[in-house]
């Protein structure tokens, strides 16, 4: 099965805790989401992030890739429950791709047992994700 939706970001907290060099660093970010569509709900992720290049004056030109957990809690096509994905992405010229996994064993509720793949994307055409999946 397959859904889609859009998403919306409601928090944003990074902190660094790694300066590598003047314009490399490694940062931790708290981040919530709100999701609307077939997938509708919201996500909490903690993210790890590497800045192979950043650009304190313009952050869009800056060069990332994070890893991520993120909780779902909502409804998938009217089923409601929660769930965790695997997060993997980049961030390159003002653009966030992501591919995601969802953990085995964690979706609770309506969405118990649910397995599948999914992906994100945000640019200046706005924020969406697709999730492929089984349940």
């Amino acid at each position: 099965m397959k859904a889609i939706g859009t998403y919306a970001v409601k928090k944003w907290e990074e902190k660094l805790y790694d300066q590598i060099s003047s314009e490399m660093k490694m940062t931790k970010a708290t981040v919530e989401y709100s999701m609307s569509g077939q997938i509708e709900g919201s996500a909490h992720v903690e993210y790890l992030m590497f800045y192979k290049y950043f650009d304190e004056h313009d952050q869009h030109k800056s060069s990332a890739m994070y890893i991520g957990l993120i909780r779902f809690t909502g409804k998938i096509q009217g089923k409601e429950g929660n769930f965790v994905f695997e997060d993997h992405g980049t961030f390159e010229n003002g653009a966030a791709s992501s591919t995601l996994q969802i953990i085995a064993g964690s979706g609770m509720g309506e969405l118990k047992g649910i397995q599948g793949t999914g992906r994100y994307s945000a640019n200046q055409d706005g924020a969406h994700i697709e999730l492929d999946y089984n349940l």
